[in-house]
């Protein structure tokens, strides 16, 4: 199952119906002020999850008034997760395996990095959460993969270890390439990569590495 969740950050409209009409989801969760995002497109999630302190009042009183056979999962201000964090343990619950998380970047760089560590947390259950806006494309791995250049998220890919260190890491069919690198934190040495091939792989022996692949705002 997959699902997609909208968050509460900065969101661009366009994009994001864009990115609804071309692809498939089995769950659509609006977190808190996410709703907004539904209320002004004329879409309907299939739960609301949040304790509603950010999104506008009539929002909120409208979708539970026009459609209130949506679930809403209700939860008190003073809690330990955001609302994000919760849409994310609804989803898994329901036995999501796959979550495309948008709404999640934006100007509150606390919750930013908090969305980035939530990628993990989904990832330690077993479901692969990734973090999409227009520029970019934010997963988590602890495995190798392959990259296809014809289906990367624009011209750029950055590592960055999100252990102390990510041991033996090798990148083949990258611009800048490296052959068993012991990766360590505190320095910029994975940002802005390129795919120079047809395809690319990334592997490592040990570690967790957070890929933002990335493209520049025309």
């Amino acid at each position: 199952m997959q699902a997609l969740i909208i968050a509460g950050g900065s969101i661009e409209d366009a994009f994001a119906l864009d990115f609804v009409k071309k692809n498939t989801f089995d769950f659509v969760i609006a977190a808190d002020r996410g709703m907004e995002f539904f209320y002004r497109n004329g879409l309907v999630p299939d739960k609301i999850v949040g304790d509603f302190d950010s999104v506008k009042k009539e929002v909120f009183q409208y979708l539970k008034e026009k459609h209130p056979d949506i679930p809403i999962l209700k939860f008190q201000p003073e809690k330990d997760e955001t609302d994000t964090e919760l849409a994310i343990r609804t989803a898994i619950e329901a036995g999501c395996e796959k979550i495309w998380l948008l709404g999640a970047t934006g100007t509150r760089l606390d919750h930013v990095i908090g969305n980035i560590h939530l990628l993990g947390m989904a990832m330690e259950q077993g479901c692969e959460c990734i973090l999409v806006d227009p520029y970019n494309r934010i997963r988590m791995l602890n495995q190798g993969i392959r990259l296809k250049r014809e289906e990367q998220y624009g011209d750029y890919i950055s590592l960055f270890p999100f252990t102390p260190e990510v041991k033996g890491l090798t990148l083949k069919g990258f611009k800048y390439p490296l052959q068993k690198y012991h990766f360590t934190c505190y320095h910029s040495l994975g940002v802005s990569n390129e795919i120079s091939g047809d395809e690319a792989e990334i592997s490592f022996e040990d570690g967790i590495l957070l890929m933002v692949e990335s493209k520049d705002k025309n």
